[in-house]
């Protein structure tokens, strides 16, 4: 064929390939927002007079929770603010110009915080281990502290519903316990509440929802690559299932919302003897004090 039928060729599809996207850009905001209202329905979210703090990282998941936020802002039937915050922890070569930028352009009030935590990290963890753990308690205690002083009543987290699965999975084969980050957390002192608006909604919806709307993504260079890390064994895992095993997750999901303690075997959910439900322990923020060299105020660590 040739060349210059070719190139009409390719061009001649160009609208149409434009024409699939936006149709199916359509239809998965429409689902995420179906999603993300219903799972704030369900589990009261967010309320008349809310200020909800939106943290972002600059991942597709933080991208995609402000953005069908923002889109339900204007429809809901209650009104609450929304404000964005990002902690630029000072990783070498992180494009701190992105977050600014696209935030200025959306028009919404955002706030930068700068605290090294990049280098507390590094120092604190041997070479070759594990950075998530130590690094996502410093930035959650900065920015619960943040949300305080700033009169936040509901700090949004991007948490989908696959990172509830991996974490319900994580905590059975390596902490032996049967819990997962849940879709409300409220902390024991009162001074945060922590919400998952994306707790319905599935990553490879958010991950080609994100591509479509082009968010200017910003990877996380901290960790390297830890092709080990436990959570991406789970990760992998759940890949493979959902190939061979189609809607196996979705039920799985189903499952953390049918809870039957008289089916399990914690007597503090259920008294054998009785045989009647009894309140559980009480799963919550906990709270945590900071090492003296590290001046980030008190750390809140969400129990997970």
């Amino acid at each position: 064929m040739p060349e210059a039928m070719i190139a009409s060729s390719e061009q001649s599809l160009t609208p149409e390939r434009e024409r699939r996207e936006k149709l199916e850009l359509n239809k998965l905001q429409k689902r995420l927002r179906r999603e993300v209202g219903q799972a704030i329905a369900d589990f009261s979210m967010i309320e008349a007079g809310d200020k909800v703090m939106c943290c972002l990282s600059g991942g597709k998941d933080s991208y995609a929770m402000l953005d069908i936020l923002l889109n339900l802002q204007k429809s809901a039937p209650v009104s609450f603010e929304l404000i964005a915050v990002n902690l630029d922890q000072k990783q070498p070569g992180f494009p701190e110009e992105v977050l600014p930028e696209y935030l200025s352009s959306m028009g919404i009030e955002y706030h930068i915080i700068e605290k090294d935590t990049y280098s507390i990290v590094k120092e604190k963890v041997p070479e070759g281990k594990t950075t998530c753990g130590l690094c996502s308690r410093l930035r959650r205690g900065i920015l619960y502290n943040f949300a305080e002083e700033h009169g936040v009543t509901k700090i949004a987290l991007g948490h989908h519903r696959d990172d509830l699965l991996e974490t319900l999975f994580l905590n059975m084969f390596y902490g032996g316990k049967l819990k997962t980050m849940p879709p409300v957390l409220h902390s024991d002192d009162g001074r945060n509440t922590v919400i998952r608006p994306l707790s319905y909604s599935r990553e490879k919806d958010i991950a080609r929802y994100a591509a479509l709307r082009e968010f200017p993504i910003i990877p996380c260079n901290l960790c390297g690559s830890q092709e080990n890390l436990q959570r991406q064994v789970i990760k992998d895992m759940f890949q493979s299932w959902d190939k061979q095993h189609p809607g196996r997750l979705e039920t799985m999901f189903r499952a953390i919302c049918n809870v039957e303690p008289s089916h399990l075997a914690d007597t503090s959910l259920y008294d054998f003897r009785e045989g009647k439900r009894l309140g559980g322990k009480r799963q919550a923020v906990n709270t945590a004090e900071p090492e003296a060299s590290a001046d980030f105020g008190r750390l809140d660590v969400l129990n997970i």
